[in-house]
């Protein structure tokens, strides 16, 4: 079955090369906007892109009488499966309790408490709200169990609803490994991470000597090692609380993302700028959210583009850091508080997520193209970072 998504006032493609694209002030070339678009749809994918005079005949049509339509987003960093609430540290944190990361042991002891049932519940209920606000992919993460059982449990879950699944058994040291964190490390790298590589792509390990609850850099050295040595691709925390070795460590090993990145150095950024020059090099996924909420600092993305480095945006959706999980909440942050522009925004929460995951089958508008598209209740792109707090972004839903 075919469909014609035609009526779209300014279609975002992500590609300049898009027959009708234009380049305007507002409009930069690379995102490849067109005018009176149309997208045609077959089997899940996109078959044809351009102005809709020009559009081919299908099976069904979707007119969206004017609405702007913009690649789904790609939410590469986000904890979606834990039980619990933490709305009082939120509180706390507002008349300037610091985090460092120990909080996170509420969200534990809460979900290793929950059912299956709950969890699942819980999970689908936070996918669907992503969606609802024009997340089409979402990378899940495990980190809120921290025994075997419970970390194959929390990955099982999130396969129910992502190809993007990734072990974070190395979250934080859990409570009963306090006094010997050399056997909770041995832990993750052996019988942990055996029975959770076949259930997951990436391996994650927040690397932050600035907490004492998180890993050090030779602990988080030999967990990514001992990740990829199972087959696993990796990603990073790094350079939340304040400097370290994070970022460094990404780029030596070949991550995929280094997530966070607040604290950046000048060697920092050049190592993530020679990073950039190939497909596989190592992108910053920046957070901003978790900034509004922590009171922290904010990246300087400026800085990251004009060097040159590969700059993602994702929500990182989580119980103690950043409950939120609006993608459009991350690009009027980055715009307003990380000197991003909203074209520049845009393509760090499409183009940039998906680079983070190492697709290219998402983040664009272009044939053969996963047919992931997000309808704006507005008439261009430049309303995300316009009306902030306003649900104007929805996944479109085509039945394929």
């Amino acid at each position: 079955m075919s469909f014609l998504v035609t009526g779209i006032g300014e279609l975002v493609t992500n590609d300049p090369s898009t027959p009708g694209a234009i380049s305007e002030e507002l409009c930069p070339g690379a995102l490849g906007v067109v005018r009176d678009a149309a997208v045609a749809v077959e089997e899940g994918r996109i078959a044809w892109v351009g102005p809709a005079a020009q559009a081919p005949a299908a099976d069904w049509r979707v007119d969206l009488e004017g609405r702007a339509v913009v690649p789904g987003f790609v939410d590469s960093h986000a904890h979606l499966v834990f039980a619990g609430d933490r709305s009082a540290e939120f509180a706390a944190r507002m008349t300037g309790t610091p985090y460092d990361g120990g909080g996170i042991a509420v969200s534990v002891a809460a979900t290793r408490a929950a059912s299956d049932d709950e969890l699942r519940r819980l999970l689908v209920r936070r996918v669907d709200e992503m969606r609802a606000q024009g997340s089409t992919t979402i990378e899940v993460k495990s980190g809120y169990g921290l025994t075997v059982a419970d970390e194959v449990r929390a990955l099982r879950l999130a396969r129910e609803v992502t190809d993007e699944v990734t072990f974070l058994g190395a979250h934080v040291v859990p409570a009963e490994f306090a006094d010997d964190r050399a056997a909770y490390v041995d832990l993750v790298t052996g019988e942990m991470l055996a029975a959770c590589a076949p259930l997951a792509r990436w391996i994650d390990v927040f690397c932050e000597p600035h907490s004492a609850h998180a890993f050090d850099e030779q602990e988080s050295r030999a967990i990514l090692l001992a990740g990829r040595a199972a087959g696993l691709e990796l990603r990073v925390h790094g350079n939340q609380l304040g400097h370290g070795p994070g970022v460094a460590l990404a780029v030596e090993l070949g991550a995929a993302s280094v997530d966070h990145c607040t604290y950046l150095s000048d060697a920092d950024i050049d190592a993530l700028a020679g990073s950039a020059t190939g497909d596989d090099g190592t992108v910053a996924t920046l957070l901003p959210g978790v900034e509004f909420s922590t009171r922290s600092p904010y990246p300087d993305a400026r800085r990251l583009l004009d060097a040159g480095v590969a700059v993602a945006l994702a929500s990182d959706c989580n119980p103690g850091t950043c409950y939120s999980s609006s993608m459009p909440l991350a690009m009027a942050l980055a715009v307003r508080e990380m000197g991003l522009t909203p074209a520049e925004a845009l393509s760090a929460a499409t183009l940039g997520s998906a680079r983070s995951l190492r697709r290219d089958d998402i983040g664009r508008v272009t044939v053969g193209a996963r047919a992931d598209l997000t309808a704006l209740e507005a008439p261009s792109y430049l309303h995300l970072a316009y009306r902030p707090g306003v649900p104007i972004a929805r996944a479109l839903d085509l039945g394929a």
